[in-house]
């Protein structure tokens, strides 16, 4: 059985969400989850990134909904964009100073200042639709990106691994392992970690994490068809970051605040 309660991955208006912080934590509750995280695209995107300035603000509402909401665990995330085959993240320090956890994925729309490294990434991601060459060079390029950026940050979840570009998932796997970084089974945006990807990973050492990747608060805790992919690969709960392990159902249970069904809506899918 998999029940899933925190969800690391969610937008706000910050970014290109539709619901406000507020909007996802009420949502949050009313799912049953523990743990929510803000994790809005980074500044570099150029159609959707946060304002750098505004990170701060952010930082301030998240402290007030754990005030307001003490039921729930409420973190300031970010997913961060990986810019470039040298794995260099749109984050600074003051950010990762503020911030209580590390996403980062690949992203199409995202430039750095060092444009010859940022575009030759997409360049080569948009050819290999074109070209067997280019694609496994971008193939290629997207793993070596993937890899250093694990190894230069502490990311806690890398966020669907291969959507946006193709990678090699075993050497991204094997870097995962080495950084303590979980690969991202994101429900329903994307449909990476795919069905394939985890056939593969069953065998391996690496940890998974299940997100919503809610961009309207809606959404959010809605984990079903991860959850299905997981079940079908075998993948135990043990595996899993916010998976709920069964000695830790009385305390979910004991806590789930009035009103609300805490344990039986946290992640919905009660499929074994």
């Amino acid at each position: 059985m998999i029940r899933i309660y925190a969800d690391y991955h969610t937008h706000t208006t910050y970014s290109d969400g539709k619901g406000s912080i507020e909007d996802n934590v009420r949502a949050a509750v009313a799912r049953g989850l523990k743990i929510l995280a803000i994790s809005d695209h980074g500044p570099q995107h150029l159609t959707y990134g946060i304002k750098r300035k505004k990170y701060a603000e952010m930082r301030g509402i998240i402290d007030e909904m754990n005030a307001k909401y003490p039921m729930i665990q409420t973190m300031l995330g970010l997913e961060a964009n990986i810019m470039d085959a040298d794995g260099r993240l749109d984050v600074d320090e003051g950010m990762l100073r503020m911030a209580d956890v590390l996403l980062a994925g690949y992203h199409f729309g995202s430039l750095s200042g060092d444009l010859k490294g940022t575009s030759a990434l997409h360049r080569l991601n948009f050819e290999g639709r074109l070209s067997s060459k280019a694609a496994q060079k971008a193939k290629e390029l997207n793993t070596k990106a993937m890899i250093k950026a694990m190894h230069n940050y502490d990311i806690k979840i890398l966020t669907h691994p291969g959507a946006k570009g193709a990678i090699e998932i075993m050497s991204v796997a094997e870097a995962a392992i080495a950084t303590h970084t979980a690969l991202e089974i994101n429900a329903n945006r994307h449909g990476h970690l795919t069905l394939e990807d985890l056939l593969l990973l069953r065998s391996s050492a690496c940890l998974f994490a299940i997100n919503s990747d809610a961009h309207r608060p809606e959404m959010i805790g809605r984990f079903e068809p991860a959850i299905e992919r997981a079940l079908r690969a075998k993948i135990p709960c043990s595996r899993i970051i916010n998976c709920l392990k069964s000695e830790d159902e009385d305390e979910v249970k004991a806590e789930a605040p009035e009103g609300v069904k805490g344990l039986e809506k946290a992640g919905e899918v009660l499929w074994r």
